[in-house]
């Protein structure tokens, strides 16, 4: 097989490319069909096991809390032992995990099996990338990369479509058995094309103090995250764990200045358009995640609308990022990642915008614009920002980038449905505040069942607040996004442009 530096691949070796990269694109497809498809299967799972609402929300959260813990330990285990290794063993893991959840007796042993997910899906999460700029050469990257993206994109959204279609037929286990094919399928793919080769001749030391202050830094931040939507600023259950993981991350920062071998190298963390893309990537997802979890509450709870029609709606959304993904790999080689990103910020942030104007009596119109508009902006800027932050890194630390950059997002996942929901929910329950049925009626989610006919209106207007400030919210986190798009990536030049500034003069 041909190296990736080699600029004439042969076709066996194109195709063998193209080959790694579709495992690849699975790998990221399950990934992210776990984190949604989980949730149109709570209410079968809560009847069957009697489990009350602690339970139910371990089980959704168990999964994130995994991903997010262990995703640094797992880049830089990539760079020590392996990309391919490492990638092939948290495929493993994912895979006979959802095995155990599909089997599971009793609640405590599916919590444990969606833990052990989060533990196989950080080493996916971190790895795929780093295998993907293994596997490809720089000039062929964002091609390869929008694919990545788009097809992991399209996991996220189908999640609900197919979880719906396929309890309407089977039971609850049936949504993580679907995992196991996939994986096999991966696995098998990944074994024949992608090469065995260690990540360096001489591996990096392994940063123990580093790795433990990261996974803890992130684990408490994500558990305090995710209990701040169930019992807001609760001062057990989330003001201490986001204060400890506050701490352990600002000492995690203080340690990658004084290690001799930091987790996060220093030619990744000197480089300014890789920390802006982190940056970038942190803000768009707290975006995408606040807009839908929202936008999911308005249409089912508020307008009575199926997991599976609200599924299917987001269609909208997935076929457009689809296309602008690929085409973001095209534009890269014309038109420089600061126009690209900024461009996808700012499509991101007018579908948002059309989106926060929705209320029970808008004409699905409006949504259907908000799907397409912030459907292309995700779609450029999501490749887009992966690839201005990838193409660059060295090979023997590409495990430790992919690592920050994939928890840069599903830092901006837990924050995007925590902080967010939490704002949100503050301000429904402001404007609910002054009917005497606030002690008795929870409405922060749009579930309007058992508040009497008389004050129905009252709260579905506090709810369509709440929603309004939340995707506000997403709109300014884009516009953020977008200003430091423009002044992170002023000197990231197309590629064209880079070849014609290296060649000399006549």
């Amino acid at each position: 097989m041909t190296t990736p530096n080699q600029s004439a691949p042969t076709l066996d070796a194109d195709r063998q490319r193209r080959i790694a990269l579709l495992a690849l694109c699975l790998a990221g497809f399950v990934i992210q069909l776990d984190v949604t498809i989980i949730n149109v299967a709570v209410p079968t799972i809560q009847h069957e096991f009697h489990a009350t609402t602690g339970v139910l929300e371990w089980i959704i959260s168990g999964y994130a809390l995994g991903l997010a813990a262990l995703i640094p330990l797992m880049g830089a285990l990539g760079d020590r032992l392996g990309h391919r290794c490492v990638l092939l063993a948290g495929l493993i893991v994912f895979g006979l995990c959802s095995a155990a959840a599909a089997l599971a007796p009793k609640p405590e042993v599916l919590i444990g099996a969606r833990v052990g997910q989060g533990v196989g899906g950080a080493a996916i999460l971190a790895l795929t990338l780093a295998v993907l700029a293994d596997t490809y050469p720089p000039e062929q990257r964002g091609h390869a990369i929008g694919w990545w993206a788009a097809i992991g994109g399209i996991g996220f959204g189908a999640g609900p479509v197919v979880g719906g279609l396929i309890l309407s037929v089977f039971g609850w286990s049936t949504i993580f058995w679907v995992n196991v094919p996939i994986i096999l399928a991966t696995v098998a793919l990944i074994l024949l094309t992608v090469p065995i080769a260690a990540a360096t001749s001489q591996p990096r030391p392994l940063d123990v103090p580093g790795v433990v202050l990261a996974s803890a830094g992130l684990a408490s931040v994500t558990f305090g995250l995710i209990t701040v939507t169930d019992v807001p600023w609760d001062a057990a259950r989330t003001l201490v764990p986001l204060g400890v993981g506050g701490l352990a991350l600002t000492a995690f920062m203080q340690w990658q200045r004084r290690a001799d071998d930091p987790l996060v190298p220093r030619d990744v963390r000197d480089n300014s358009a890789f920390i802006g893309a982190c940056a970038i990537y942190f803000l768009s997802y707290v975006a995408f995640s606040g807009t839908l979890y929202y936008v999911t509450l308005m249409f089912q709870n508020l307008l009575g609308w199926s997991a599976l029609r609200t599924g299917l709606s987001w269609l909208l959304m997935n076929i457009p990022f689809l296309l602008a993904a690929q085409m973001a790999g095209k534009l890269g080689q014309r038109f420089t990642p600061r126009a690209i990103v900024t461009t996808g910020c700012a499509g991101g942030a007018v579908g948002v915008a059309a989106l926060s104007t929705l209320t029970p009596t808008t004409p699905f119109a409006v949504a259907g614009v908000g799907y397409l508009v912030s459907g292309v902006g995700f779609g450029l800027l999501v490749p887009g920002i992966t690839s201005v932050a990838m193409r660059d890194v060295a090979r023997p630390v590409a495990g430790a980038a992919s690592a920050m950059l994939n928890s840069s997002r599903q830092l901006g996942t837990a924050v995007g449905l925590a902080l967010v929901g939490a704002l949100g929910a503050a301000a429904t329950q402001h404007s609910w505040g002054s009917s005497r049925h606030r002690a008795t009626h929870t409405i922060t989610t749009g579930n309007l069942h058992g508040v009497p006919p008389r004050l129905q209106a009252t709260a579905s207007n506090s709810f369509e607040i709440g929603y309004h400030v939340a995707l506000g919210i997403c709109v300014v986190s884009l516009l953020v996004a977008v200003w430091l798009s423009v002044h992170v990536f002023k000197q990231c030049k197309a590629p064209t442009e880079a070849a014609d500034a290296e060649e000399p003069s006549p």
